[in-house]
């Protein structure tokens, strides 16, 4: 895990005394991020929510982070420019690793189209608490699922900077976890994912 370099040198981390591993403990399970992702409509959020339900089952101490939901407060001053996009997702990194210090599990739902990104997060949170799982979803897939109609827009150049149509989407080079989630379905996914989590002991 890495800490940014705050622009005020007047700022010093406090290390507190309840620390991550004593709330894992507490908890009974790691605290780990899956981040989910792929192109709009190919069943991040739907996934996100149906693990966070499957986790809950299980007793784990869990949160969503929803692209959309994000939108509404922590970054609603964001534009979608790629200035903004780099920032949107720099503050999900750090927000969620706030959450993981709490001993949480963190499911992130955002299409997050540029490697680079999704690197920082890693740097941010920690190569061995960031699980990238990849929504692999062919696009007519996705636009058949348009269900907020964005792709429509994007077609009739109505929307700039569209991921799949006017913006490309880097696909992950080696995810932690690729789910066909256009084909796959919903209740397999989520079986792929818990039955992933209890392999690297995140969950018993």
């Amino acid at each position: 895990m890495t800490k940014s370099t705050p622009s005020s040198g007047n700022v010093v981390w406090h290390h507190a005394a309840v620390d991550k591993k004593r709330c894992e403990q507490l908890n009974g399970h790691q605290a780990v991020n899956l981040w989910f992702t792929g192109l709009s409509g190919s069943g991040k959020s739907t996934l996100a929510h149906a693990v966070e339900e499957r986790l809950h089952e299980l007793g784990c101490r869990t949160f969503v982070f929803d692209g959309d939901n994000v939108r509404h407060g922590l970054c609603d001053e964001l534009s979608f420019s790629i200035e903004d996009l780099h920032e949107n997702i720099r503050r999900i990194g750090e927000m969620v690793n706030l959450f993981l210090e709490a001993g949480v599990i963190a499911l992130t739902a955002f299409i997050s189209p540029m490697r680079r990104d999704r690197q920082r997060v890693r740097d941010i949170i920690g190569d061995d608490a960031f699980i990238e799982i990849y929504c692999r979803c062919p696009l007519e897939v996705c636009e058949q699922r348009d269900v907020k109609g964005m792709y429509k827009k994007a077609r009739a150049a109505e929307v700039a900077n569209y991921t799949g149509i006017s913006s490309s989407y880097e696909e992950p080079l080696n995810p932690d976890l690729i789910l066909d989630s256009g084909t796959r379905p919903l209740y397999e996914c989520v079986e792929a994912v818990i039955q992933f989590l209890r392999e690297r002991k995140v969950v018993e």
